[in-house]
């Protein structure tokens, strides 16, 4: 397929650029794969779709705040730096984004204040705008000053500055390992509430931890979608998440990934079997049509960005057609949007 297929016209006005009030009252699409039926809910009512011992998997990756607001040493020029991923703790290295990128040019030194600076060391790279810094002081004090000033790495296509409230709404209710640049978005409609209702009515809420880069929401630059080569991205998948998961599809139970992160992790570790194998690694898993699923028989996700990975993969599970057809009516029915937009379940 081609990227220009996931094409679709995104109505700026349908674009979420702050969530819902409550987290669980965005709007849910629900998608039923078998007769190609579609309803309108709350998100609220998901527990309505799921019986005592279905699996529901969950990515408890923690956002950090990834934004570093900087100038340019001699020149002053404002500076912004987007931190990846951490290469090298002992000597501080980081892979980078840098806005603007043609400013910044190998030695340059960038100060962000409270005595942090950072000097580029490099930018070679595949996309020639990811750099390297090299941070002066401990380890210890570079993430205690990345925290002090680091701001919520929100999407560009905001087009506005974080807030206080980003901070928390940014963020799932169940984040616990942090790592991520980037939200699990699906899971940002789970409200503490509703995951005690799935937990009473006997639903196995399970979680893997992937750490998300900006990998997935980078603009797919080739026509052909199987020559596009995704970043990796570490992933956690243990031996109880493996044997619970495991057990479900043994017994043909209802298994569900929230956000196409859950997804690509467990299909990055599948045994001959068809099971889940427990995983500590990297995954650059890139899910595209056509494409067998193995683990998850059912899916939770946003309405995503057009030529994106994430809405390929969506259309891997539910079909191309299918998925183009429900995009068109989420922008009828004026559903929200992006990362803090409405939801899908696809059954």
């Amino acid at each position: 397929m081609r990227t220009s297929d996931f094409d679709y016209k995104s109505p700026v006005e349908l674009l979420a650029k702050y969530p819902s009030q409550e987290r669980d009252e965005s709007k849910l699409m629900v998608i039923h794969r078998h007769n190609e039926k579609i309803e309108h809910k709350s998100f609220k009512d998901l527990h309505r779709y799921f019986e005592e011992g279905d699996i529901i998997i969950l990515n408890n990756t923690k956002v950090f705040p990834a934004r570093l607001l900087g100038n340019k040493e001699k020149t002053d020029a404002n500076i912004e730096v987007f931190l990846l991923r951490e290469l090298d703790s002992q000597d501080r290295t980081w892979d980078v984004l840098v806005d603007p990128a043609r400013k910044v040019r190998v030695g340059n030194k960038l100060n962000f204040g409270y005595g942090l600076t950072g000097e580029v060391i490099d930018n070679t790279t595949s996309r020639g705008r990811i750099l390297q810094l090299h941070f002066h002081g401990t380890h210890e004090n570079l993430l205690k000053k990345i925290k002090k000033i680091g701001k919520t790495p929100l999407p560009k296509y905001l087009h506005r500055d974080p807030e206080e409230s980003d901070k928390k709404r940014y963020q799932t209710v169940y984040a616990k390992h942090e790592g991520s640049v980037a939200a699990p978005t699906a899971g940002l409609h789970f409200s503490k509430h509703l995951l005690k209702i799935l937990e009473i009515k006997g639903i196995n809420l399970v979680e893997i931890t992937l750490h998300l880069g900006l990998g997935s929401f980078l603009s797919v630059e080739v026509e052909d979608i199987s020559k596009h080569k995704m970043d990796s991205e570490k992933c956690l998948i243990s031996e109880k998440t493996c044997s619970i998961i495991n057990n479900g599809i043994k017994n043909k139970r209802r298994i569900c990934a929230v956000g196409t992160s859950s997804m690509r992790a467990i299909e990055s570790s599948v045994s001959s079997k068809k099971n889940l194998n427990p995983f500590s690694g990297w995954t650059n898993k890139f899910i595209y049509p056509p494409y067998h699923f193995s683990i998850a028989n059912s899916m939770i996700t946003n309405f995503h960005m057009p030529k994106s990975t994430l809405m390929m993969m969506t259309a891997a599970f539910i079909g191309f057609d299918l998925t183009m057809k429900a995009y068109q009516i989420a922008i009828k029915e004026k559903y929200r949007l992006y990362s803090y937009g409405d939801a899908m379940l696809i059954l």
